[in-house]
Parts: structure tokens; sequence; C-alpha cells
């Protein structure tokens, strides 16, 4: 069995609280994580400047170029993880053994994460605009306009709360080292998994060591304490965590997605040309990410779509996990699946609801341990619907009957908005609508990212801040 340490600024620490993470079929434990204290974490926060410094003794180009070996190794190499060797048929092995996800979800989440890293040279020219890095590092420079510009870090280490749902999600903090920050990460209580082979990966390729600190642990303290000692955080949860943060410059809140496809007037009598990337939308990586598509809105043929929408994605089954077909994740929390299951149920019965999916099988499919829920189609009547606009850890879509003039008031938040139209004073205003985050202007699937564009959050403008900078004496 797997032994992961705490780790402060790099270095193995083993604490009196060791917490077991066991498979979530067996029962078997997998690994046992030492797990540290809040008031360690406040301490050790001290030295956050000392991670900067190692890391800005190396210039930003030395750590783009160990960043992209870090993430060959990240993909494709046996590096010390914890006590022991780990392979990535074993780290995919032990996510899938303490997640509930397909195996074949997890691999795509590994390409995913190694792509960041092996290209963060575009992915950072694409956050700064092109800015010069060794301007971030000095803290001001020329950009080519003759004009001095000076951008000031707001904090010498990252700090990240980080979930156990997709294993996609980290790819938002990756590039943090090569602009010279370290990292303080709090990694999800059944999904240690990733951070710990960054880590391994990383130090492995070259990068101070000291730049890292990794505190496993599932308490509310813990997270409490990454978030108020550390300058600059990330946190991802639901709504009340979103609701809890809202207004913290120093947080960065990820919260639901609320991802929609809208389909225009002039598009909308064509929707079977586009049911097969409304499908794809929904149920990619088992519908468990914030990008996946969890409402459709169109003037017209709502009632055609949700039954071709449940006829592709109702009868999917739940497969083992090491099945390549497996699609749908284990809900691995007690109860968690039955509590969800009832809520749905109640927006149901809502008179304005129909459920599309009922006709191919039971829903709620119980394995002890665990849970799982195949995919739901409900078609609302309206966006005032109870259904209308809900999101779900599995795939679940609304399909809302609303007239076009009514979306951008009707959406709401809205992570990725996918709009199918070719209707330029539509464009105009979707362009305009500030509460669509990331827009897809056609038929682009809402999980389809462009890496070199900035996704929920600029994470430079989150660590940097431009302020006026004059330096007498020399040439502007």
């Amino acid at each position: 069995m797997i032994k992961l340490p705490a780790i402060r600024w790099g270095e193995p620490y083993e604490s009196l609280e060791v917490d077991e993470v066991k498979h979530f079929m067996t029962g078997e434990p997998v690994a046992r994580i030492h797990s540290v204290g809040s008031g360690l974490i406040k301490r050790d926060a001290k030295k956050a400047r000392d991670a900067r410094r190692a890391l800005q003794a190396m210039s930003p180009a030395e750590l783009i170029e160990k960043c992209k070996v870090a993430g060959e190794l990240f993909e494709s190499g046996t590096l010390t993880v914890g006590n022991g060797p780990e392979t990535p048929d074993d780290y995919i092995a032990r996510q899938s053994a303490t997640t509930g996800m397909p195996i074949a979800m997890l691999a795509a989440n590994v390409t995913k994460n190694a792509f960041v890293l092996k290209n963060i040279d575009q992915i950072l020219d694409a956050l700064t605009r092109g800015l010069d890095l060794n301007i971030l590092a000095r803290g001001y420079g020329d950009e080519g306009r003759g004009v001095t510009v000076s951008y000031q870090a707001q904090c010498d280490a990252l700090g990240a709360v980080l979930p156990s749902n997709s294993p996609g999600v980290h790819t938002l903090w990756l590039p943090v080292i090569a602009l010279q920050m370290g990292l303080v990460l709090n990694p999800g209580s059944s999904e240690p998994w990733t951070p710990y082979r960054v880590f391994a990966a990383m130090v492995e390729a070259g990068i101070p060591r000291e730049a890292f600190c990794l505190y496993p642990g599932a308490g509310a303290d813990i997270g409490g304490a990454i978030l108020s000692a550390c300058r600059r955080s990330m946190i991802f949860g639901g709504p009340q965590t979103v609701q809890q943060y809202a207004g913290n410059p120093g947080v960065q809140v990820h919260g639901p997605g609320y991802s929609k496809i809208l389909l225009g007037d002039d598009c909308v009598d064509r929707w079977e040309e586009y049911i097969d990337l409304m499908a794809d939308s929904v149920y990619r990586n088992g519908g468990r990410s914030c990008i996946n598509c969890s409402s459709i809105y169109a003037s017209r043929h709502t009632q055609e779509i949700a039954a071709a929408l449940a006829e592709k994605l109702g009868p999917i089954e739940v497969l083992p996990p090491d099945d390549p077909d497996a699609g749908l994740a284990a809900f691995t929390i007690e109860g968690a699946a039955a509590a969800i299951w009832k809520a749905l149920e109640r927006d149901i019965d809502d008179p304005q609801t129909t459920h599309c999916t009922e006709k191919y099988g039971e829903r709620l499919v119980e394995r002890p341990p665990v849970a799982y829920i195949r995919p739901v189609v409900l078609h609302c009547d309206s966006p005032e619907a109870p259904a209308a606009n809900k999101e779900y850890m599995f795939p679940a879509v609304s399909v809302v009957q609303c007239p076009q003039a009514k979306m951008l008031s009707s959406i709401g938040t809205t992570l990725v908005g996918t709009a199918i139209t070719d209707d330029a004073d539509f464009r105009r205003e979707l362009i305009a609508s500030t509460d669509i985050d990331r827009l897809n202007l056609g038929a682009i699937p809402t999980p389809k990212l462009d890496w070199l564009q900035p996704h929920e959050g600029n994470l430079i403008e989150f660590l940097y801040r431009s302020r006026a900078l004059q330096v007498g004496g020399e040439k502007r």
C-alpha cells in the first residue's frame, strides 16, 4: 500500500494523523496519507518567500523547458510517488480505485494535463497576451512600444483547495510554477494522485522542490488555513462556496458552470444536424465537469430535441470502470446518489417538466457500497421551471423552450455558452452578455476548450497587478 507524506516546502513530513483512502468498491485501503493541522500550515506560510526566490534563481525560459520535461514525465514516466515507484498505469488505476471514475476517462485527463505542461510556453503567451515573461520576472520593462510597463506579483505562492470530482481541473494551476511562484496545495480527499504526481514530475525535471507544499486532509480547517495564509488562492466547490467567497479579491472561486447550448431561430429548424454535438456536450467526461452542457435553450422543436437526446443517452448502462466503453462514474459517498435523485424527482414532479429518459429504465442504480445515476434528459416548458438551470455531477440536461428574445435574460450565469446561430444581431447580443464567461459562436461542443485562451478567470490578472513605474535615467 502506498504511503503519501505531507510535503512542506519540498520536504516529506509524516504526521501522527494518518487517513486511509479506500477502494470505492471493495473498501480495501489503497493509500495511507499523512494529514496536517491548520497551525502547521500557517507557520509554513512564513517561508513562502523562499519558494519564490528558489524559482526566481531560474529564468522563465529555463522553467518553461523544465515544465515541458515534467509534462513528458507526468504522461509516460515511472516516478517516485510517496514511498514507491509509480507508472502511468499505476496512477490511473489508483485514481479509478478511489474516485470511481472509468479508466478510459482518466486516461484522457492524463493527456489533457500533460498537454498543458508540454505546451506551457504557448499557453502563457496566450494568457499574457504575448507579454515577454522576462518583464513579469523583472517587474517592469518595455514591451516594444517605447513605454515602460510594470506588473507587481500579488503573492509568493498560490494556494489551492482542490476537488476530487475531475482531474481535469488541475490544468488551472499548472502554469503557476513557470511564473516563478510556489504552490500550496490541499489535494482532494479521494484524488490526491494528480498533485503528487505533478510534484514528482516537476522535481524529477529539475524544478526546485522547495517551491511545493502538499497538505492532504479533508477538514475545512485545512482549506481555510490555506486560503487565509496565501495572499492569492483558488478553491473549487458548489454554490455555497461561490457565495462564501464572492467579492474576495484574494480568492478565485471555481464553482458550477451551468454551461449551455443556445439554438438561434435561424438554425433551430436544422436541430437534427447538431444532436450529436449536444449529446457529446452532455455526456463527455461522465458529465462531471463544469464545462458539460446542463441546459439547451431553443424557441421551438424542444420536445423533439429532448426526445432525440433521450434516445441517444437514455439507454447508456453502468459498466465496470475498466471497460473501455464505460462513461459513468460512481458516487462513492454513501447516500449521495440517492439524495441527488430525490432532489431531481422533486423537479420532475413540476407540471412544466417532462422526464424524457424515464422509458429507458431506472436512473438510480445502486451497487453497494456505491451508486450510479444514468443519464437524465428533461424537457422544460419555460425557463421558470425548477429544472431549467440545474447542474449535476453526472450526464443531465434540461431542454428549455424559450423565445430567442428572452434567452439572454433567462440563462443566468454561464461558464461556457455555445450559440449556434448566424444571426448577426443575436451574435452581437451574445458577445455583449456579461453572463457568459466563455463564448463559442457556432457548432462547438461546450467541453471543447482552446487552451490558448483563458478559461474561467485569467490567471495572470489574478496573480499580477498592473501599475505605473518610471525609472530615471533609462531610455524610453
